[in-house]
């Protein structure tokens, strides 16, 4: 967290990440002492009840204690790359939310098979916000309102099994509560949710130490079983197929990410299959070129900001955590280098599925709403004086990507 100083006159100056939640939202000092202070937004007719940080008090101990006495109310975590919010009616959870990008419900159907990539694209694309993607799919009959009503529950439960892994953290406990048309009734209470989670975490460990990674290459040994079940069966067929990695693997299978990586653990374990470390990507041609622009950028502002702002890198992910479609798809699982820039092969795999020009219009306004971002706060921690020069070759960067778009379109 990044501290925070009061002046001689009682002002004190927020972080960006911050004012950003909060806007220009008017706060009231909650509860103070010498060793804390909590301002609430006044606007929110909800109280805080409890707010922390993770360590001692970790996952478990939350999640027990709202059980052990029935609390009703939203539990809400800030951590690492995104938020979840659990709510709690009389001590069982009944509702879970994220912004992890992977916990997204058309990530979900996308992980339980019902789609490819393609139409996946092709559904954010056609949404204009205003309608639920889960509803565009039904609408476009491309599943059923019995599959995403299933894949809703596993939604929720996905957000709760993968919280047990975070470790650090902000949480906050309010008296508020979801429209009652967002409840989900889940398969097991709260006490049987948090043991599934904790084995889940000490099981997955156990898993990807066969597996290795998750971009790791299945390939069939040559020894042929003759005792796997159905679903082996099926995630074994597509090993033999060639399936891409590991990630594709536990998607085509349809049994969802952990029972797949079980049952692929077990092949690794029997020698039925093994595993290849996946090939390096290159972003070669026009778009390889327009990630090279850009991290160049990102590299030189990230150099100069962070020499004033320690924290920068960790600020410039959480705005692009932040990020609204069509941007966050874009990043999906891709961090910050130690250098600043990003890997254009993580986003070159995000924009699979798209036209070769759409891939490098959509790039270039992803990158060019991050680098933007990073001119603002080379402007608030250098100075207008001290960063012109700065932001004016950043600015030449447009320039340069333009005429790789324009150059591309007269192809």
């Amino acid at each position: 967290m990044s501290d925070i100083r009061i002046d001689k006159d009682g002002r004190l100056t927020l972080p960006s990440g911050a004012l950003r939640m909060i806007g220009e939202q008017p706060v009231r000092l909650s509860s103070y002492s010498d060793h804390h202070l909590l301002l609430e937004v006044q606007a929110n007719d909800s109280k805080v009840q409890m707010a922390g940080q993770l360590g001692d008090v970790g996952v478990v101990d939350l999640l027990s204690f709202f059980n052990m006495f029935r609390k009703s109310g939203l539990l809400h975590f800030s951590l690492s790359g995104g938020s979840k919010t659990l709510y709690f009616k009389n001590g069982e959870i009944a509702y879970a939310a994220s912004t992890f990008p992977e916990e997204e419900i058309v990530e979900i159907l996308y992980s339980l098979g019902k789609f490819d990539r393609g139409v996946l694209q092709g559904v954010r694309q056609f949404a204009n916000g205003e309608v639920a993607l889960g509803k565009i799919l039904v609408d476009q009959n491309i599943i059923t309102a019995k599959d995403l009503w299933a894949a809703t529950r596993n939604q929720v439960e996905t957000i709760i099994y993968n919280l047990f892994a975070f470790h650090e953290g902000s949480f906050v406990f309010v008296d508020a509560a979801p429209a009652e048309d967002t409840l989900v009734s889940l398969s097991m209470n709260t006490q049987n949710l948090i043991m599934e989670g904790l084995r889940r975490v000490d099981e997955r460990a156990v898993y990807m130490q066969k597996v290795k990674s998750l971009d790791a290459i299945p390939v069939a040994s040559g020894q042929v079983p003759n005792d796997l079940d159905s679903v082996s069966q099926k995630m074994f067929a597509l090993v033999q197929a060639g399936v891409s990695d590991v990630k594709e693997l536990l998607r085509r299978s349809g049994s969802g990410d952990f029972d797949a990586l079980r049952l692929l653990s077990q092949m690794v374990e029997r020698g039925i299959v093994v595993m290849e470390e996946a090939p390096s990507v290159a972003v070669e041609g026009v778009l390889g070129e327009a990630v090279t622009i850009f991290n160049g950028v990102l590299v030189a502002l990230h150099r100069v900001v962070s020499t004033k702002n320690p924290q920068f890198r960790e600020e410039v992910s959480c705005f692009l955590r932040d990020l609204p479609q069509p941007f966050s798809y874009v990043f999906r699982q891709t961090t910050l280098r130690e250098d600043g820039s990003v890997d254009g092969g993580r986003i070159l795999a995000n924009l699979a599925g798209l036209e070769e020009g759409d891939k490098l219009r959509l790039l270039a306004d992803a990158l060019s709403e991050l680098i933007y971002m990073e001119c603002i706060a080379a402007r608030r921690e250098l100075g207008a004086a001290d960063s012109a020069e700065l932001i004016k070759r950043v600015q030449a960067v447009s320039t340069r990507v333009q005429a790789l778009i324009g150059r591309r379109d007269d192809e």
